[in-house]
């Protein structure tokens, strides 16, 4: 029987890295949890042969359930009735069994129902249920949201709704409006307190809302009345329950079908609110925008798993002129690469919710004891780490499952055009990662600070110095000129000291820092696994020199006066 996560055994390399020891060792905060319940693993071989039964659970449901309602999923979508969402059919099926496998509450302590699973192992099982179907991914793993309310809201707040996510309900985060996409400090969504009802209303429009019409959501609304900035906007809670919202228009859209994006009405809605006003912008949507930028790497690197197979099977059975295509070397190349992006995007996934969660932990500690001052030195570098890497594994993962949807189409040729091959509806899925929370331009200036900064020269440096096998050190000695050469363009750019020339500029900067952490990435998963990524890394290393030896180039022959070029009248 099928497994979407035995039958990869990439994704459970990256259970074995070096760092999942600390990771672990915080996240069950010295495996105090086992005094008290059964469940709770008594070591890190413990913890770790549960998060292996977890994944098995998720892949076979991701196989025999999730996957085989993929295409009727795609062809009914949601539809509205009477200002409500209901769901396609067989989407009702995957929440029954995704909720009778116990695939809620993943990332909430115990003592609230949950599983106390750190991000590293959600991300994995985001990837498993994305290869599966991308749009249920994306009603599952919303879940997440709930991490923003246990971090900020009260203790009462946490006690009232984090069960109940535990327990399978839905969640979405209410944040965009007709006039507030991805410029957020225009959200207009009115707060104003009830003093009779002591309580919050809520009255405005939201669109765009992924799962609209979920159990609980998290909204982002002005309560600050005469406010146009982000300073006016605070997080509010809003329960289905208490009802006051409908849905006005479901999104007809290019993929993804199965997860319904709605545009809904606020009317007089009752709301609790999320920790403290004012910060709802600020601090609050900056933690769930994270959040959900590691969920769309996830569900960016299942739609890769998932394109390269549907690719590789392709052209191992279609012959043409007599042999079988996947022994042209037109064919083998766009496979090579695929499955070259594939493992290093997945690595980078991999290093960066292992920075997340080692900082994460060390924050959710601090909340019962002071922190030692190694404790917070730990927790501020890997702060630093997750911050950097975040845009960096959203933007490359969300362009590389479009890149992989993309030459799965060419290697089916014809047939890849037509709709009862799965590979279109992997390309119409894969559109929208690069785009939603987030664009990867956006992506580009959260990163690009740390280009100019210096932060990710000394990252690549500080890798550079880690130990390789002898097979992959003629590998590193290619990637040597090519990080003398990333920072040579760097200092260009900084020496031009111009903003236009520099956000001109910015994405070829991003794309050669992303290429050369990954490639190195990948070198260290090849030293310790070569059986698995040898391959991926001679051809990822090749790939980063061309690419690189390109843009860097392109980047130092470049002035301000060509940028009259490219202007558009």
């Amino acid at each position: 029987m099928a497994n979407y996560y035995t039958d990869h055994p990439e994704i459970a390399f990256h259970l074995d890295h070096p760092l999942m020891k600390r990771l672990v060792e915080l996240k069950e905060k010295n495996y105090e949890d086992a005094k008290g319940c059964d469940y709770a693993p008594v070591d890190y071989e413990d913890a770790v042969e549960n998060y292996r039964r977890i994944l098995e659970i998720t892949g076979d449901v991701a196989a025999n359930t999730i996957e085989p309602n993929s295409e009727s999923v795609d062809l009914e979508g949601p539809h509205l009735e009477n200002g409500r969402m209901i769901y396609a059919s067989k989407t009702f099926e995957n929440l029954d069994v995704t909720r009778k496998a116990g695939l809620y509450g993943v990332s909430m302590p115990r003592r609230y129902g949950g599983l106390n699973l750190p991000s590293t192992v959600f991300s994995m099982m985001s990837e498993v249920i994305s290869a599966a179907d991308a749009g249920f991914q994306n009603i599952w793993s919303l879940q997440s949201c709930i991490d923003t309310l246990y971090e900020f809201g009260s203790e009462e707040q946490r006690a009232k709704y984090i069960p109940r996510i535990c327990a399978g309900e839905t969640m979405s985060m209410d944040l965009t409006e007709p006039d507030a996409g991805s410029d957020l400090q225009r959200v207009m969504l009115k707060a104003t307190y009830d003093e009779k009802e002591q309580c919050w209303r809520l009255n405005g429009v939201k669109r765009f809302i992924t799962n609209g019409d979920s159990d609980i959501h998290l909204v982002l609304a002005r309560s600050e009345e005469g406010t146009k900035d982000g300073r006016g906007l605070s997080m509010f809670i809003y329960d289905k329950r208490n009802g006051g919202v409908d849905v006005r228009h479901i999104e007809h859209k290019l993929g993804i079908h199965g997860s319904p994006t709605c545009e809904l009405t606020y009317k007089n809605a009752k709301a609790e609110l999320c920790g403290d006003r004012k910060l709802g912008l600020i601090k609050y949507v900056m933690a769930l925008m994270n959040g959900a930028r590691l969920g769309i790497a996830a569900q960016s690197v299942g739609v890769e798993q998932e394109a390269y197979n549907e690719g590789l099977a392709y052209a191992r059975e279609r012959a043409q002129f007599g042999e079988k295509i996947i022994n042209f070397p037109a064919v083998y190349d766009m496979l090579s690469r695929m499955k070259a992006k594939l493992d290093a995007g997945r690595s980078l996934l991999y290093c960066t919710s292992r920075y997340v969660d080692i900082y994460k932990s060390l924050e959710d500690i601090s909340r019962d004891r002071k922190l030692e001052p190694e404790e917070r030195a730990e927790m501020k570098q890997y702060s630093k780490l997750a911050d950097a890497f975040t845009p960096l594994a959203k933007g490359m993962n969300s362009e590389y499952a479009s890149q992989n949807a993309y030459d799965a189409i060419s290697i089916h040729g014809g047939s890849g055009f037509i709709m009862e091959y799965k590979s279109q509806r992997l390309y119409r899925d894969a559109r929208i990662f690069s785009i939603y929370e987030g664009t990867t331009q956006l992506q580009v200036v959260a990163a690009i600070r740390y280009v100019t900064n210096g932060t990710y020269l000394q990252v690549i440096k500080d890798m550079m110095q880690n130990e390789v096998s002898d097979e992959m050190k003629p590998l590193k000695a290619r990637i040597a000129p090519l990080v003398d050469l990333y920072e040579k363009a760097v200092n260009y750019v900084k020496e031009q000291n111009n903003q236009e020339v520099h956000d001109f500029l910015a994405r070829r900067l991003y794309d050669m820092t992303a290429e050369l952490i990954m490639s190195l990435l990948i070198m260290d998963d090849a030293s310790r696994a070569p059986e698995l990524f040898a391959k991926s890394a001679n051809v990822y290393v090749r790939m980063t020199e061309e690419d690189v030896c390109a843009k860097a180039y392109y980047v130092m022959h470049f002035t301000e006066a060509d940028l009259q070029s490219f202007r558009t009248k």
